[in-house]
């Protein structure tokens, strides 16, 4: 039996470790041992006795199969219960440890992150313990005074438990013997419980529990701390690259306190753990500054095969950690909303192509208010087309990576603040019920973060806009929109048939361009350019048309302001607002805060019905030269938003992609093609019979787009 030479037998330092004249290190090593290689042995020897029975039940049911299913049908007929019925005990202990431990379940959750505390805990000893064993690496100060032994007991029968759960959830016991958690465990676990007997400790491999903290990624994904996938990727990389250094500097602070054996010990090597740390991060970035180095033969043979694993982890790992800590994704952080600008959001299927054709319309100059920045958030980065579009766009378009699945996401994009929620979806998908599938889900989860956020969804198939009447906080008379595609375009296709040109009709009006002011040859190819122009616009009114009938307010505004008004936003006796179209008589009232519906070339020129005066613009007669009057009086009270320069554009309740259609009253019609274009814009007079002189000249400049 070794000892110790004089110099370090029997010295003590503050009470917390002492060191030992006899080494018993061999026995420590050989509990590790001895529970790694039995354990291995038992699991072979459970599997050789299982072939070896089913080998034996093969052969015996060979020669009685006719018999055992002659047995069987009787059994199953007198409702008595077989063998092969019997529900197996050990499937169902597996069952219960599988669902102690799953990350699904709160309980195995806790039990994760549990282990995974208890472990830096453990390691945190073992460092504490190491910085005063220099020179010796036995502690003999006995156990029942050492607290910090103690306490590391208690850590290791957790461990024991843990160990012994997840043995019996395993589906092959073989591998989960090999593992490396597991392992983990043999190294650490049994000398622990020795050093009770022997009444005293061994700082030997305690150090392997540092791999532990290799599970601290998916201890942050269980917590939800960590969503994205390039910093789950940066914490594994730095927890591998934290347990090789430790890793190295425990077993070279073990070979070199312990000295070589086949020199009895006397070449130790005293150095502090904080200076194995030192040595091992110098050793792995191939510095090597010489001021320490291994004297043992131990350490020297284990720091040759390490500097060649720890060299290639450090070449890998190291430029790539950098590389994520430097390059941040410029798509990747989060919206900063301007004071007095507001915003939308724009998900689904954001490419290129459908937000280039999105910005041509909803940024066009024909619109008066046109400082909406538009955000669009999209799992993938976007590509070089559209980072120029960025570019082009820039200072109204905003582009992040992400989900509105997400709610973190959902907080950066600022969606509770936004104007409205645009969904857009993909018109060439191969699936169109799982394209509107996940843009449904997309809603529920806006309304889930922000109930009050209005939503306009596109729909592919007209049947799925059902599922829309289920979610909780969708609303259509909130401003809600759902526009079906398949819908629309058959409804164009029928209303076509009834009147030919409708289609083309509709197309202008819900599209919005500027036509060049070029000389035409023919008069009616300038007349189409004017007409197709034109789009819908709504604003409201002023208090100069509050009283008027509905067909009073349409003189007013074709005569006066140039524009042509087709409907309203009416209230009934309870006061619920619904948009009718052409009202007849006096059955239509222009009140305070009513909102108008209009057709006109610019947004610039529907905003003349808010700022017209019967007092101060009656007697003009260029409808440009209107503009806020002094004696104008501001539109307040409950039932008018106000007007603070943030107008609705094109905002229509009513309209045919709604999923609940509010009530919409229209003028009769008759058997005339042309009247009919007339009347599916409202401009034609309730009874059928005549017009006002209003109408009928906007009808007439209107049909010459069909």
């Amino acid at each position: 039996m070794a000892t110790t030479p004089a110099s370090t037998a029997g010295s003590t330092t503050s009470g917390v470790v002492a060191a030992c004249s006899t080494r018993l290190w061999y026995i420590h090593l050989a509990s590790t041992a001895i529970a790694f290689i039995g354990g291995l042995l038992l699991v072979l020897l459970v599997r050789l006795v299982r072939w070896l029975v089913k080998r034996i039940r093969r052969s015996r049911q060979g020669s009685s199969t006719e018999i055992g299913k002659d047995a069987t049908m009787v059994a199953k007929g007198n409702g008595q219960t077989i063998e092969g019925d019997r529900i197996d005990w050990t499937a169902e202990v597996k069952e219960w440890a599988n669902e102690l431990i799953s990350a699904q379940s709160i309980t195995g959750r806790i039990l994760v992150v549990l282990i995974f505390s208890l472990s830096v805990s453990s390691l945190g000893i073992y460092i504490y313990e190491a910085t005063f064993l220099v020179g010796f690496v036995e502690n003999c100060v006995p156990w029942s005074q050492s607290v910090l032994n103690q306490v590391d007991l208690a850590f290791n029968i957790v461990f024991l438990i843990y160990f012994c759960i997840r043995f019996l959830a395993a589906q092959d016991k073989l591998w989960f013997w090999l593992e490396i958690y597991s392992i983990v465990d043999y190294c650490t676990v049994p000398p622990a419980f020795v050093n009770i007997y022997l009444n005293q400790s061994w700082l030997g491999l305690r150090f392997i529990r540092c791999l532990r903290i290799m599970t601290l990624p998916d201890v942050l994904q269980y917590l939800s701390v960590l969503k994205s996938g390039t910093v789950i990727r940066f914490f594994q990389m730095v927890t591998t690259f934290l347990s090789v250094w430790v890793i190295g500097a425990g077993i070279t602070h073990l070979c070199e306190n312990s000295g070589d054996p086949q020199y009895e010990y006397s070449n130790v090597n005293g150095i502090t753990f904080g200076n194995c740390m030192y040595f091992t991060i110098v050793t792995m970035s191939t510095v090597g500054f010489g001021d320490y180095s291994p004297k043992t033969d131990w350490g020297k043979f284990f720091i040759s095969f390490y500097i060649m694993v720890a060299l290639g982890i450090f070449a890998s790992f190291i430029p790539e950690i950098a590389e994520i800590i430097t390059s941040r994704s410029p798509y990747a952080g989060r919206y900063k909303k301007e004071h007095g600008r507001r915003h939308v959001v724009v998900c689904g299927a954001v490419t290129k192509e459908s937000i280039e054709s999105f910005l041509e319309d909803f940024l066009h100059e024909d619109r008066e208010d046109t400082d909406v920045e538009v955000v669009c958030i999209n799992k993938k980065a976007p590509s070089l087309e559209f980072q120029s579009l960025l570019k082009r766009n820039f200072g109204h378009l905003v582009y992040f990576i992400g989900s509105v699945l997400n709610p973190t996401d959902c907080q950066r994009v600022c969606l509770e603040s936004s104007a409205a929620a645009i969904i857009l979806c993909n018109k060439y998908d191969e699936d169109p019920d799982a394209e509107d599938a996940s843009n449904i889900m997309r809603v529920i989860s806006i309304k889930n973060v922000s109930p009050k956020t209005r939503c306009i969804i596109q729909l592919l198939q007209y049947h799925n806009k059902g599922y829309l009447l289920n979610i909780p906080n969708w609303d259509w008379r909130l401003g809600d929109e759902c526009l079906c595609v398949a819908e629309m375009k058959q409804g164009f296709l029928a209303q076509s048939c009834l009147a030919p040109g409708f289609s083309t009709l509709m197309a202008n009006l819900f599209s919005t361009r500027a036509m060049s002011d070029s000389h035409l040859i023919g008069s009616w190819e300038k007349d189409y350019q004017d007409g197709s122009a034109m789009e819908i616009y709504s604003e409201y009114f002023s208090d100069s048309f509050v009283g008027m009938t509905f067909q009073e307010a349409v003189m007013l505004c074709y005569n006066k302001l140039r524009v042509i008004l087709f409907a309203i936003e009416a209230k009934n006796s309870e006061g619920d607002r619904f948009l009718s179209i052409n009202p007849p008589g006096r059955s239509a009232i222009i009140y305070n805060g009513c909102h108008g519906f209009f057709v006109a070339d610019s947004q610039e020129e529907v905003r003349r019905a808010y700022l017209y005066c019967n007092r101060c613009h009656r007697d003009l007669a260029d409808p440009r030269q209107i503009r806020k009057c002094s004696c104008q009086t501001e539109v307040s009270g409950p039932e008018s938003p106000g007007h603070d320069g943030a107008h609705e554009v094109t905002r229509l309740r009513g309209n045919s992609a709604n999923v609940r259609r509010p009530e919409i009253q229209v003028a009769s019609r008759r058997r005339c093609w042309p009247r009919c274009k007339r009347r599916s814009l409202g401009l034609t007079s309730s009874s059928g019979t005549a017009s006002t002189p209003a109408t009928t000249q906007a009808s007439s400049r209107l049909n010459t787009s069909t």
